[in-house]
């Protein structure tokens, strides 16, 4: 072991060592330190002590024998890289994933650290939503970030994207936690955007040593952590075989609230959302939804708004107004348009052009959709 890097951080070291322990994770190594003082003297302790505590042979060989050298690498990395290494005992632990049996040993933190104290709501969905379910996650972030809530995610293609993109535009604070060592940014087309959220004080958070690559395994795992920070999960556009599933899973286990936003039931990607209100997860239509049932967690000190505004149908023209009661909140074809409305193509092409200057519908792939 470096003994100038040991000098000046006595704990650190063990820590980054105890992390990658094989075959003892964090729920086990938490019982572990119910039986030793200290970090050190767990390191320190007898073979016939470690025996006493019912290790098995190859994990004491690995006790007695920890990869210091990658613990050694990953503490220089967090030196040049400008990044906060947090043990469990560290004053700046989130207090909300101390709580959880599963609490990461370390945290890699870049950018600022007092985020991990305040309240976050995360944010979590599909990688290939519909072009309504990304506006959804931009609106609800925006709407919850200027209610003082840090809004959390993945830094995932789709919903998580959105979700971090919002919280930006608002002037909020967003926190990514990664899936890889903070050193790969993934998926690589969102370096700017990681980039975006250290430029505006947001945060990037890992549990895995920085030169980890994207594992499979890693995302599920990652869930947990996610979920853990906040104070509730909001779904937005989930199939049924779905890691934000996971995530919903992991919030319920946690004592967390779950939020879902409903969709058509013409939408394969509503299907993991209605599972979860079945299942007992609080319907949110609005972001006011969510704020309502979490201010008996925290005082929302500033009005939200509303992310819809009502529409005056009154002002428009009969012919107009008969209209639009044939477009849906789902894509309504143009064919589909005309068979309810029994007009022309022309007379509803004119029409939809109109409702669309005003604002009441707009035009996707595939057809309008009611604003």
């Amino acid at each position: 072991m470096n003994s100038e890097l040991l000098a000046q951080h006595p704990e650190s070291l063990y820590w980054l060592a105890a992390a990658r322990l094989p075959s003892i994770g964090p729920i086990l190594f938490h019982r572990c330190l119910e039986l030793f003082s200290d970090i050190q003297t767990f390191f320190s302790a007898s073979v016939t002590a470690l025996e006493a505590a019912n290790f098995s042979p190859n994990q004491i060989d690995s006790i007695k024998n920890p990869d210091w050298h990658q613990a050694e690498k990953d503490l220089m990395w967090c030196e040049k890289n400008n990044c906060h290494l947090i043990t469990f005992v560290d004053s700046h632990y989130p207090p909300l994933l101390r709580e959880i049996p599963s609490a990461p040993l370390v945290l890699y933190v870049r950018g600022e650290l007092a985020l991990l104290k305040q309240s976050q709501i995360a944010i979590v969905g599909t990688r290939n939503p519909t072009p309504t379910g990304r506006e959804l996650a931009h609106h609800f972030a925006y709407t919850l970030a200027k209610a003082e809530l840090s809004i959390t995610s993945g830094l995932a293609l789709g919903i998580d994207a959105a979700s971090h993109r919002g919280a930006l535009s608002a002037g909020g604070k967003t926190v990514a936690v990664f899936g890889t060592g903070l050193n790969t940014i993934y998926p690589a087309s969102h370096c700017a955007l990681a980039q975006e959220i250290l430029e505006k004080k947001g945060a990037l958070i890992s549990e895995f040593s920085p030169y980890e690559p994207p594992r499979a395994a890693h995302f599920p795992q990652r869930n947990r952590i996610i979920s853990g920070l906040s104070v509730g999960v909001l779904v937005i556009e989930a199939a049924m075989r779905s890691g934000s599933l996971i995530t919903a899973r992991y919030a319920n286990e946690q004592g967390r609230d779950v939020f879902a936003v409903p969709g058509s039931i013409h939408n394969p990607l509503a299907r993991g959302c209605h599972h979860l209100i079945r299942q007992g997860a609080k319907l949110a239509e609005t972001a006011e939804d969510i704020v309502e049932e979490l201010t008996h967690l925290r005082a929302i000190t500033v009005p939200i708004k509303t992310i819809t505004q009502t529409k005056n149908h009154a002002k428009l023209a009969p012919p107009l107004r008969a209209l639009l009661v044939h477009i849906g909140y789902e894509v309504t074809a143009l064919d589909t348009i005309m068979m309810r409305s029994g007009l022309t193509a022309g007379e509803v092409s004119s029409m939809l052009l109109s409702l669309e200057l005003q604002g009441f519908i707009r035009t996707m792939h595939g057809g309008y959709q009611l604003t």
